[in-house]
């Protein structure tokens, strides 16, 4: 075990556990057997989540709770909009119901797509919710550094 510590900058590999406050699992890189690599401070993670990793050492597993102020923000109910039927192709359309997370992306955010969610689907429109379906959700992660690599110049 290396006595190297975690900070800003360094590339880390790690594996991590989110779970809701009921204690639901809403994801798990375990699961996917597939390590998250990420820069540290680069704005790739969470604020809460890229906080916690200063400070650990590979081997350790922490848990941290992340509130939404830390996470994807408190949910607004004005953040919901109705998108015209045939902005959607044919094939994305049929695919549609509520509850259905489809990825939306704007002229105003460089084409960068982000996650809505499907409230209603008519002829006419679909209605989509667009907070973050995880807003508003206090979030707690299990945290496991695999291995930290200083990041190149």
């Amino acid at each position: 075990m290396s006595d190297a510590l975690v900070k800003a900058g360094d590339k880390v590999s790690l594996h991590y556990k989110g779970r809701f406050e009921d204690g639901e699992e809403f994801d798990s890189s375990y699961e996917r057997n597939q390590l998250m690599t990420v820069v540290v401070g680069s704005g790739q993670l969470i604020p809460g989540f890229d906080q916690a990793l200063v400070g650990m050492e590979v081997g350790t597993v922490k848990t941290v709770t992340v509130n939404p102020d830390q996470a994807y923000g408190e949910r607004f109910e004005e953040r919901m909009a109705e998108i015209p039927a045939q902005n959607f192709p044919e094939q994305i359309l049929g695919t549609l119901q509520e509850g259905s997370i489809v990825p939306l992306s704007n002229q105003q955010q460089g084409g960068m797509s982000f996650p809505a969610t499907v409230l209603e689907v008519t002829e006419e429109f679909v209605r989509v919710d667009l907070n973050h379906p995880l807003a508003g959700k206090e979030l707690t992660f299990d945290i496991e550094v695999v291995s930290i690599a200083e990041e190149e110049e």
